[in-house]
């Protein structure tokens, strides 16, 4: 009820195209926290750049940034699924 009167802060592990990073704050914006933080561990330049193209006003705190990212979206040279590593599935 009083997210207006808070600060939200988002976090991922890992930003690599930055879709689902700027998902996450265009919902997160739906309840209008006071203000908006997103902070990751493990960034790649372009999503970072795509994150800001929507949501300037947002800062985006990286514990490290990458250069790139492939064809399949995956951040080079990264450190792999982020998921995977977390819940073991490869």
């Amino acid at each position: 009820e009083d997210v207006g009167e808070r600060e939200a802060i988002v976090v991922d592990p890992m930003i690599a195209t930055g879709h689902s990073a700027v998902a996450a704050v265009d919902r997160l914006k739906e309840a209008q926290p006071r203000s908006i933080r997103f902070v990751t561990l493990l960034a790649a330049a372009p999503g970072i750049r795509h994150f800001e193209e929507s949501h300037s006003e947002v800062p985006v705190y990286a514990a490290a940034v990458d250069p790139e990212i492939d064809a399949a979206g995956f951040i080079l040279p990264g450190m792999g699924d982020a998921g995977d590593r977390l819940f073991g599935t490869r």
